[in-house]
C-alpha cells in the first residue's frame, strides 16, 4: 500500500470522526446508549431470564455487539450523506479514490465502536461483571471484537451506498441490529422455539458471542473463535466487493 493511500485513509478517517463529533445527538447516543442498554438488560430483564449464572455475566458480550450494530447506522448514514451532498465528486476531482473514502468511514466506525465497547465493559464491571481472562484471552477477545466491528462497518458502508437517502440508510441497517436478538447473546438458544434454533445457532453473532463470553470468563470455547473469525473475514470480503461495485455504479466510474 502506497504512502499516498495511507495518508488519504488517515485524513478521511479523521474527517469522518470530526463529522461524528459535530453531530451532538449521535455523539450523546453513542456514549449514553451502551450505559442505558446494560442497565436495562441487567436490572429490568435479568431477573426474568435464567442462564445458569448471574445475568450480567452472561449478557456483556451481547450488549457490546448490540452497540456495535446500533453504531453501524452512523456509518451507513455518513456514506449516504456523502453521496447525496456531492462531496464524493469533489474528492474524485482531487484524485481521491473510492477505497479511501469508504475506508475513512470504516476507520472512524472502528474508533467509535472500540470506545463504545470499552464503555460497556466498564459499566458491566461497575455493576458486577468479573472477567477472568488472562492476557492471551484478552488479546484474542479484542481481536475478534475488532474483526466484528470491521465486518459490520463495511456492511454498513455498502448499505449506505445502496440507500437513496440517509433515512433509508438508517433503515437498511435494521437487519444488522436484529441479529444479536436472534442469537445466544441474550438468552440460551435452547430456550427458543424449535423453528428459530437452527437460524440462531448458524448465524455469525452466535459464535462471536460464544467466543467473547468464553474468553472473558476463561471458559472452554471449542471451535467458536475459528467460526467467528471465518464469518467476519467472509463478511468483510463480501462487503468490500459489494461496496466497490455499488460505488462504481453510483459514481459511474
Amino acid at each position: 500500500m502506497s504512502s499516498t493511500a495511507l495518508t488519504q485513509w488517515n485524513v478521511l478517517g479523521a474527517r469522518a470522526l470530526r463529522l461524528g463529533r459535530r453531530n451532538a445527538e449521535a455523539l450523546i447516543m453513542s456514549i449514553a446508549l451502551p450505559v442505558m442498554l446494560m442497565i436495562v438488560f441487567v436490572y429490568l430483564f435479568g431477573g426474568a431470564i435464567r442462564t445458569g449464572t448471574e445475568y450480567v455475566t452472561y449478557v456483556v458480550p451481547g450488549v457490546m455487539l448490540l452497540c456495535v450494530s446500533f453504531g453501524s447506522a452512523m456509518t451507513a448514514v455518513a456514506v449516504a450523506n456523502d453521496l447525496k451532498e456531492g462531496i464524493v465528486d469533489r474528492f474524485r476531482t482531487l484524485d481521491v479514490g473510492g477505497a479511501a473514502m469508504l475506508s475513512g468511514h470504516v476507520l472512524a466506525s472502528l474508533v467509535r465502536n472500540v470506545v463504545s465497547s470499552a464503555l460497556v465493559l466498564a459499566v458491566a464491571v461497575a455493576i458486577g461483571f468479573r472477567p477472568k481472562a488472562g492476557a492471551g484471552q484478552w488479546l484474542a477477545a479484542a481481536g475478534i471484537l475488532v474483526l466484528t466491528i470491521a465486518a459490520v462497518s463495511w456492511l454498513s458502508a455498502a448499505l449506505g451506498l445502496l440507500a437513496g437517502s440517509a433515512e433509508a440508510a438508517s433503515g437498511y441497517t435494521f437487519a444488522i441490529t436484529f441479529l444479536p436478538y436472534a442469537s445466544s447473546a441474550f438468552v440460551p438458544i435452547d430456550t427458543m422455539p424449535s423453528w428459530l434454533r437452527g437460524f440462531a445457532g448458524n448465524q455469525p453473532v452466535t459464535p462471536i458471542t460464544e467466543s467473547l463470553r468464553g474468553l472473558l470468563l476463561d471458559q472452554p470455547v471449542g471451535q467458536a473463535p475459528w467460526r467467528a473469525v471465518a464469518w467476519c473475514i467472509g463478511l468483510v470480503i463480501v462487503a468490500i466487493v459489494a461496496a466497490a461495485a455499488l460505488f462504481r455504479a453510483k459514481t459511474k466510474s
